[in-house]
C-alpha cells in the first residue's frame, strides 16, 4: 500500500508540475486550447456515429421486439434516462478527476451498452434490451458534455464558438450513422444478427473509439489547467478580470435561463424525432427513407454549429435562444400539417427541428458557462445535463403514448406551442442578467 501511495503521489506531483507550466503562459494556454479542440473534434466524429446509429432504429427495434406502437417511445426514454444518470456521474468525475477521465468513462460505457443491445436482439431478451439501452445512454450524455471541454480555456468571446467547433465535428458521424442503417443491417444479417441491431454494432465501435481517443490524447487535462489558472488569478486579485463575471449567486438567473432553453429544446426535439420513424412507417416509407430523413435532421442539429457559434457570440445569447423557439415552432406546425407521404415536407420539418435544437443548445450552453463559477463549473454543467437528459426521456416516453391515443399531428402541434415558453424565460432572465443580450 505504501508503494502504491508513493506512486500516486509521484503521478500527482508530475501532473501538478505539468499544469504549472500553463498558468502564466498565454501562449501555452492557446496551444493547449487548440490541441484540446482537435482531440474533441476527432472523438466527436466517432461519438456522433454512436449517437445517431442507435437513434435511427431504436424505436423500430422496440416495435419489432415488443409488438406494439404504444411502447415505441420506450427506447428513447430509456437511453435518455440512462444519459441523465451518466450526465450526473460524468460531471462529478470531471469535477474531481478532470475532463479526460470523465468523458472517457462515459463513452466506453455507451459502447458497452450498444454491445448489450446487439446481444439482446440476438437472444430476444426484453430485460437485457432495457438494461442495455440505459447504459447506452451514457454515450449520448458524454457526447453532449464533450462540448464543455472546449470552453474550459476559452474566454467569454470564444465560448459559443468553442462549443460550436465541438458540435460541428459530430456531424460527420451523426449524418453517416443513419445513412448506414441499411448497410449495417445487411452486415448484421450476414453474421447472424437481426438487421435492426446492425446500427448498434456501429454505435459500439464509435463510442469505444471516442473513449479511447479522449483517454490517451486529452493531456494535459484542460479543466484541471483552467481550475489552476482561476486559482492563480484569485491569489493575485485578478480572478475573472477579463470576463467581469459576477459571483455565482448573482448569476442564478443565467444558470436557470440557460438550463431552461436547453431543457425545452431537448424535450420537444426528442418527442417529435422519436415518433417520426414510426409515423413514416405507417405511411409506407421504407428504412432507407427513414434513414435519409433522420440523417438530415441530425445534420441540421450539428452542421450549422460554426455559424451558430459566431452568431451567439456576436448578436447575443438571448436573441439566438428566441430564434430557436421560432424555428422549432415552424418545424412542429409543418410536421403536423404537411402531407405524410411527402419526403420533402418530412425532411424540411425535421431539418428545422434539428436547426432549432442547435440554436437552443449553443445559446443555452453559452448562457450557462457565462453564469457558472469556474471552481464548480463541471459539476454545475453535469447537473444541468441531467435535467436535459430527463426532459429528453420524458419527451421520448410520452411521445409514443400521445401518438397511440391521438396522432402525430397532435404531438407536433403540442411541441410547437410548448417551445414558445423560451421567449418569456429569456426576457425574464435578460431583465436581470447582463450576459444574456
Amino acid at each position: 500500500m505504501t508503494v502504491l501511495h508513493k506512486e500516486k503521489e509521484k503521478a500527482t506531483d508530475a501532473q501538478s508540475n505539468e499544469v504549472q507550466r500553463y498558468i502564466h503562459s498565454p501562449e501555452k494556454q492557446q496551444q493547449l486550447y487548440k490541441r484540446t479542440l482537435l482531440v474533441v473534434v476527432i472523438s466527436q466524429v466517432f461519438g456522433g456515429a454512436g449517437l445517431a446509429a442507435g437513434i435511427a432504429v431504436g424505436a423500430l427495434l422496440a416495435q419489432d421486439m415488443l409488438g406494439s406502437d404504444s411502447v415505441t417511445g420506450i427506447p428513447t426514454a430509456l437511453f435518455t434516462l440512462g444519459s441523465a444518470g451518466a450526465a450526473f456521474l460524468v460531471g462529478r468525475l470531471s469535477q474531481r478527476f478532470g475532463r479526460r477521465f470523465g468523458l472517457a468513462m462515459g463513452f466506453l460505457a455507451g459502447g458497452f451498452g450498444a454491445i448489450g443491445v446487439v446481444i439482446s436482439a440476438l437472444t430476444n431478451s426484453i430485460l437485457l434490451l432495457f438494461i442495455s439501452l440505459l447504459v447506452y445512454g451514457a454515450g449520448s450524455a458524454t457526447n453532449l458534455q464533450a462540448r464543455y471541454a472546449g470552453t474550459d480555456l476559452a474566454n467569454s468571446a470564444q465560448r459559443a464558438k468553442a462549443v460550436s467547433i465541438a458540435m460541428v465535428s459530430t456531424t460527420i458521424g451523426a449524418v453517416a450513422g443513419p445513412n448506414l442503417v441499411d448497410v449495417m443491417g445487411k452486415f448484421a444479417l450476414s453474421i447472424g444478427v437481426p438487421a435492426l441491431a446492425g446500427p448498434f454494432i456501429l454505435a459500439a465501435a464509435g463510442y469505444i473509439l471516442a473513449g479511447l481517443g479522449i483517454f490517451f490524447f486529452l493531456r494535459p487535462d484542460p479543466f484541471v489547467v483552467a481550475k489552476a489558472i482561476a486559482a492563480a488569478q484569485v491569489t493575485t486579485s485578478k480572478f475573472l478580470s477579463e470576463s467581469n463575471a459576477n459571483p455565482l449567486s448573482e448569476n442564478r438567473r443565467g444558470i436557470l435561463a440557460g438550463a431552461a432553453v436547453m431543457i425545452l429544446t431537448q424535450f420537444v426535439m426528442m418527442a417529435i424525432m422519436t415518433m417520426t420513424p414510426v409515423h413514416m412507417g405507417h405511411h409506407g416509407h421504407d428504412l432507407n427513407e427513414v434513414g435519409l430523413v433522420i440523417g438530415f435532421h441530425i445534420g441540421a442539429m450539428f452542421l450549422p454549429s460554426l455559424v451558430t457559434g459566431i452568431l451567439v457570440d456576436k448578436i447575443g445569447r438571448g436573441v439566438m435562444a428566441i430564434a430557436s423557439a421560432i424555428t422549432m415552432l415552424t418545424s412542429g406546425f409543418l410536421a403536423a400539417m404537411g402531407p405524410a407521404d411527402s419526403m420533402a415536407v418530412l425532411i424540411t420539418a425535421l431539418a428545422l427541428l434539428g436547426l432549432g435544437w442547435n440554436f437552443g443548445l449553443i445559446s443555452g450552453t453559452a448562457i450557462l458557462v457565462d453564469a457558472a463559477s469556474p471552481s464548480t463549473r463541471a459539476k454545475t454543467q453535469g447537473s444541468v445535463d441531467v435535467w436535459i437528459a430527463l426532459s429528453g426521456a420524458l419527451g421520448g416516453g410520452l411521445s409514443g403514448i400521445v401518438v397511440a391515443h391521438s396522432s402525430f399531428a397532435a404531438l407536433s402541434n403540442t411541441g410547437a406551442l410548448l417551445i414558445l415558453l423560451i421567449i418569456p424565460i429569456v426576457i425574464w432572465a435578460g431583465n436581470k442578467q447582463d450576459e444574456i443580450k
